[in-house]
Formats: structure tokens, C-alpha cells, sequence
């Protein structure tokens, strides 16, 4: 296979950010798990919290996203994005596009979480623009939005992510 599925539900939903990151991804479709729900609680390298998807077993649950196509050739990519083997694990996930077709994808889940953490708010921005970008469902862009967010302490860092929206606003 020449490429790969892949279902985000965080950071990586925004198409500048991901682009910026995997220039091969292309945009398939929105999609949900059933069962899941989104959580900031992962462990970033940075001391912040980055997304997770924790399988509850409760049909009720649900986590929106959006699936990508991306090369086979540029998954290292990713995977170094997503820190791989370093508080990421990946899992092959079905996911159910908008269309109510199920599609096999790849996704990322957290194996060292803390709930005690908060995102920085230029994560926050990417996680809110991409949902925004694909018209999730508003209750699930709201629950986004109620998530608590801090500053980043290296405001460099913070301009230099959201650096990639200045060409769109």
C-alpha cells in the first residue's frame, strides 16, 4: 500500500498544521469513535497536556475527527511528530466517516497521561481550528472550548505555532 489512513482528533485535525508537518496529507473525510472520549491528559515533552482518546466502552461516547490520507513514505514523519513510543502507542481504529461508511485507520493513543495537566493555548488554537475548519459537531467544538488553558512560557514558542494561521486570518 502506497499510503496510509490516518484519524486525528487533536492538534493535527487543523490542515495548515498537519500539512506543515506531513506536506502529503490530504483531507478524506470527518469522522467519529464510538466509545471514546477526547481528553487533555497526555504527557507532552513540554510539561503540558497534549489530546488522548480513552476508550470508555460507553455507546454514548463519542470523539469527532478527521481522517487523512497520508504517504506510507512520510509515517516516520509522523510518528516522530506524534512521539511515537514515547508517550504515544498507535492503534488501528474504525472509524465512522460522516457519510455513515466505517473506514480501518491508524490513530495515536496516550500511555502516559496526568490529568492534572493543562494545554498551552496555541495547542488549544489548533485543536479549535481544526474542528472548527471541518464543521465538527458544535457540542463537541463547545467541550473544546471549555477546556482550561495556560501560557506557554516560551511565548516564542507560542507565536511561532500559531505562525502558520498568519497567511489565513
Amino acid at each position: 500500500m502506497n499510503s496510509i489512513i490516518y484519524f486525528a482528533y487533536g492538534s493535527n485535525m487543523s490542515t495548515p498544521r498537519i500539512q506543515r508537518r506531513v506536506e502529503s496529507a490530504i483531507v478524506l473525510s470527518t469522522a467519529h469513535l464510538p466509545e471514546h472520549s477526547l481528553r487533555f491528559h497526555k504527557i507532552s515533552a513540554d510539561g503540558s497536556a497534549k489530546c488522548d482518546i480513552a476508550h470508555t466502552g460507553n455507546t454514548d461516547d463519542r470523539v469527532y475527527g478527521v481522517v487523512f490520507e497520508i504517504l506510507h513514505n512520510d509515517k516516520h514523519i509522523l510518528d516522530s511528530h506524534e512521539g511515537l513510543g514515547n508517550g504515544y502507542e498507535e492503534k488501528r481504529v474504525s472509524a465512522y466517516l460522516r457519510d455513515g461508511n466505517v473506514i480501518t485507520a491508524t490513530t495515536y493513543y496516550a500511555t502516559h497521561i496526568d490529568a492534572s495537566l493543562q494545554p498551552y493555548h496555541w495547542y488549544k488554537q489548533h485543536v479549535l481550528r481544526g474542528a472548527r475548519e471541518h464543521s465538527l459537531p458544535r457540542d463537541h467544538i463547545a467541550a473544546i472550548e471549555a477546556i482550561s488553558s495556560i501560557d506557554d512560557p516560551n511565548a516564542a514558542n507560542h507565536a511561532a505555532e500559531l505562525s502558520v494561521y498568519r497567511e489565513l486570518d
